[in-house]
């Protein structure tokens, strides 16, 4: 079992920025994948980046360039969103994949207004 807690999200104006943030209950290290994922309304959730077992990363293109994900300590990642966008409204969820099961945490709401 993992538990995964997000942290960060909120209000921002286009072109500002926002960092959020997954504790998860393991050391991230054991852990297969771990990364954010969002849901807009009326749309189907997606990735937005991950980090990989092997240490890569991986990005969705609409986010190359304006976001970063990083590991912070043993237990915590988290993902830098510069240069927001109205379109990046969205309820972003931690996401980690471990031991053949994925895990979810509870969300958190991002909103960037024009």
């Amino acid at each position: 079992q993992v538990q995964l807690v997000e942290s960060g999200g909120g209000l921002v104006q286009a072109g500002g920025s926002l960092r959020l943030s997954c504790a998860a209950s393991k050391t991230i290290f054991s852990i297969n994948a771990m990364g954010w994922y969002r849901q807009a309304p009326g749309k189907q959730r997606e990735l937005v980046a991950k980090l990989t077992s092997g240490g890569g990363s991986n990005y969705a293109d609409s986010v190359k360039g304006r976001f970063t994900i990083s590991r912070d300590a043993k237990n915590t990642v988290s993902l830098q969103m510069n240069s927001l966008k109205p379109e990046d409204t969205a309820v972003y969820y931690c996401h980690a994949f471990y031991v053949g099961n994925d895990y979810w945490g509870q969300g958190t709401q991002v909103t960037v207004s024009s």
